[in-house]
């Protein structure tokens, strides 16, 4: 590692197990971000989720300070593709192919199968280690495996100027996220909305009722093998609509449970005694943060109560400040989800193909801002400086 490097060293590892659980998480502090805990990405690898099967070859990459002592992680992938992560490059990668370029195998660093922003470069705290430095080690890791590119996906805005200022080429996105002020119940939060807004949940939640439909919410211990084969089922049929391919393995959701029993919320719709649909979130610090959902049968109206209203009603109850449902769908605005950025940042080696994806990448940015402004535009609630409803 360069310059500050002389007292410390970048390790790859091909498993995470060769991490100490401990000093992995007190880097990650995954009390804020569960999923970027040694249980969870731990639970990935053992069950078959992510490896050769996948395309996504573990290179955890791992900083020492002179003494031994774990300095930083990041959870670190080689990968022959660019499925899985969110946020797409198969452009670039078929304009640097089709001019001779060879674009893959890249290192991607991220949660895979997880459009759930947080922390990427982690750094214990105290630790004499920099982003600036980490990131550094990353280009020459990437330059010493003859690799085209680094992308850093889904992380803080912390990490995005960092990288930024050190000349990776920065991205943004937009995601849905609900706040809670401190709302008392979801009565409460239905009288910030617009009038039409709030009779429109009204009317959705109802008719979920009227369908004979039974909901409820489980966690840690509650959760038994019975309910992760109802899910698995839920999460292969939602594959199957969507003509992808079942990254997860049916393993996976028993080592979530067992792992971090204290984080997972399941929230399970029952017909007749029947599980139906169920919606897969993780519990961080001060947000719910929605996973997976799937469903067998058509329910109008149940992936809405399910995802997004029961998450409130959660958050609401839990004390949370923030829902993040997970990646695109602008039909959340009117359910209280506003527009968020998102951030990722991107070393690529050529610099022609460089120049050409930072131009692409200045334009979008205008596009995002410009589009996050519109959207904010369109949000649900009433005006609480004129007291009059907007958009009602």
């Amino acid at each position: 590692m360069a310059d500050g490097a002389a007292t410390t060293r970048l390790t790859l590892h091909t498993r995470i197990a060769e991490i100490d659980p401990a000093a992995w998480d007190r880097c990650a502090t995954p009390d804020d971000n569960p999923f970027t805990s040694h249980a969870f990405l731990s639970s990935l690898e053992d069950s078959g989720s992510v490896g050769s099967r996948t395309g996504w070859l573990a290179r955890h990459a791992s900083v020492r300070d002179r003494d031994g002592t774990l300095a930083a992680v990041a959870p670190l992938y080689v990968k022959s593709h660019s499925y899985g992560e969110y946020v797409f490059d198969h452009a670039w990668a078929d304009a640097f192919e089709r001019a001779g370029g060879r674009y893959y195998p890249k290192l991607q660093v991220a949660v895979p199968f997880s459009p759930v922003p947080g922390p990427r470069l982690m750094i214990r705290p105290g630790a004499a280690v920099t982003l600036a430095v980490f990131a550094d080690a990353l280009r020459q890791a990437c330059s010493t495996l003859e690799l085209s590119s680094v992308h850093v996906t889904f992380c803080t805005a912390e990490e995005w100027h960092a990288l930024g200022a050190a000349g990776w080429l920065q991205r943004q996105g937009l995601q849905f996220h609900w706040h809670n002020p401190g709302y008392h119940d979801f009565e409460d939060f239905l009288a910030s909305l617009a009038a039409r807004k709030r009779k429109t949940i009204r009317r959705e939640r109802r008719e979920v009722q009227e369908q004979g439909l039974t909901v409820r919410t489980l966690e840690g211990r509650e959760i038994e093998e019975r309910h992760w084969d109802a899910f698995y089922r839920f999460y292969l049929a939602t594959i199957e609509r969507k003509w992808g391919g079942a990254y997860l393995t049916r393993r996976f959701f028993s080592l979530l449970g067992e792992r971090l029993p204290d984080r997972v919320v399941l929230m399970m719709a029952e017909k007749d005694g029947r599980p139906v649909a169920g919606a897969l979130n993780l519990r961080g610090r001060d947000t719910l943060f929605g996973r997976n959902w799937g469903a067998i049968g058509d329910f109008p109206f149940l992936h809405f109560e399910l995802c997004y209203y029961r998450a409130i009603d959660y958050a609401i109850a839990h004390g949370l400040a923030r829902v993040e449902a997970g990646a695109q769908g602008e039909h959340k605005l009117a359910r209280g989800y506003l527009p968020a950025p998102t951030y990722s940042a991107h070393w690529l080696a050529h610099p022609g193909l460089r120049r050409a994806v930072g131009d692409f990448l200045a334009a979008e940015r205008l596009a995002i801002a410009a589009r996050e402004a519109d959207l904010q535009s369109f949000s649900p609630f009433r005006n609480p400086a004129t007291d009059e409803e907007t958009n009602s």
